[in-house]
Order: structure tokens, then C-alpha cells, then sequence
């Protein structure tokens, strides 16, 4: 296979993969919307998933195969995260009264606590290790020598995603001008977080 098909497919697999809408997506759209720390945090989201999907084309996925433990361990420390950042979310849907400012800086996160929230919200979800290092890394198998081509593929993919997800958001914010649009969004993002969680714990019963 020409490594240009090797890239496209890459690229495919891994839209298709973080396309729904997860933790992680919603909080980049809510960052997105708000105008806050965008770029850096498109940045964290493609960058680790390009370090995590280059650990597993590069053979981590043996390892994660070999100690099972360390998905159980991420699933539950992930669901406990969640179901906290939802809560967080559903109290503001419930008490928020301000609507969105682009020109107004009161209540922003730092950058730190907002990269910082952004790590946790991505290592802390299992779903990220298995589509990125378990899954990817099994792909990129069938490649081989040109499993690398496979994973440069699966990187653009990823950081053309976060970013037209980061920066489309802003299409958004003429809706959420209102205390209540605003407010519909933090609840939808808590019910997302809720979900995931539920649906991690689910699968470990």
C-alpha cells in the first residue's frame, strides 16, 4: 500500500473514533464557546493523543494487555472524575445567571487549571486508552513497515478534529448570549459527563 493510503486511512480511523461527542469533546466545545484557553487546549487534547496512539503503534498495547489491572483502575478513577466535573456543571446550570461575554475576563480559569482540568478529564477516561493505545496500536499492525505512516495519519486526524472543534465552537456563541441557553449547556455537558460515568461503572459490574 502507497504510504499516502497508509495516512488517509489513519487519518479516517481516527475521526471516526473521537467523533462522538465525550468528556473530552464537550469540554473543548465548552471551552470553544467560551473563548477561553482554545488553542492550548486543542493542543493538549491532539498532542496527547498523538503520545498515546505513537505508544501504542510502538507496542504498549502488549503491556496493557499483559497487566489488565490498569484499565479497571482508570475506569473507576475516571467514572469518580466525571461524575465530580458533572456536578460542577449541574450546579451551574441550575445557579447560573450570567450569559456569555466575549469581552468580559471575570470567572476565567487560569491556563494552568484549565490544562490541568483538560489532562484529568483525558487520562482519568479509559475509553481514551483503549481507542487510542489498545485500538490504534492493534491497527497499526496490519501496516507494518509502514505502521508509522498509519500513525501520522491518526495524529492529523486528531489535531484537525480538537482544533475545528475548539474554534467551530465560537459559531455557537450568538445562541448562548442568554442566561438560560448558557445555562441548557452546562446541563447537556453534565449529562454527558453522567453518562460516561455510568457507562463506565456499568461495564466493570
Amino acid at each position: 500500500m502507497h504510504p499516502a493510503q497508509v495516512v488517509l486511512t489513519g487519518f479516517v480511523t481516527c475521526i471516526s473514533l473521537i467523533f462522538a461527542i465525550g468528556a473530552q469533546n464537550a469540554f473543548v466545545l465548552r471551552q470553544g464557546v467560551k473563548g477561553e484557553h482554545v488553542f492550548w487546549v486543542c493542543v493538549t487534547c491532539a498532542g496527547l493523543d498523538a503520545v498515546l496512539m505513537a505508544l501504542g503503534v510502538g507496542g504498549f498495547h502488549i503491556l496493557v494487555a499483559r497487566w489488565p489491572w490498569i484499565i479497571p483502575l482508570a475506569r473507576y478513577g475516571g467514572a469518580a472524575f466525571l461524575l465530580w466535573y458533572g456536578w460542577r456543571n449541574a450546579v451551574s446550570a441550575f445557579k447560573g445567571t450570567g450569559a456569555l461575554q466575549a469581552d468580559n475576563s471575570n470567572g476565567r480559569q487560569t491556563l494552568s487549571k484549565t490544562v490541568l482540568t483538560c489532562l484529568m478529564i483525558s487520562l482519568l477516561n479509559p475509553h481514551v486508552y483503549l481507542d487510542t493505545v489498545v485500538l490504534i496500536g492493534g491497527l497499526s499492525t496490519r501496516y507494518v513497515p509502514q505502521n508509522w505512516y498509519f500513525w501520522l495519519g491518526t495524529s492529523l486526524g486528531s489535531f484537525v478534529f480538537f482544533f475545528s472543534l475548539g474554534y467551530g465552537a465560537r459559531l455557537l456563541r450568538p445562541l448562548l448570549a442568554t442566561p438560560k441557553a448558557w445555562r441548557v449547556l452546562d446541563g447537556l455537558i453534565a449529562i454527558t459527563m453522567w453518562v460516561i460515568a455510568g457507562s463506565l461503572l456499568w461495564s466493570g459490574v
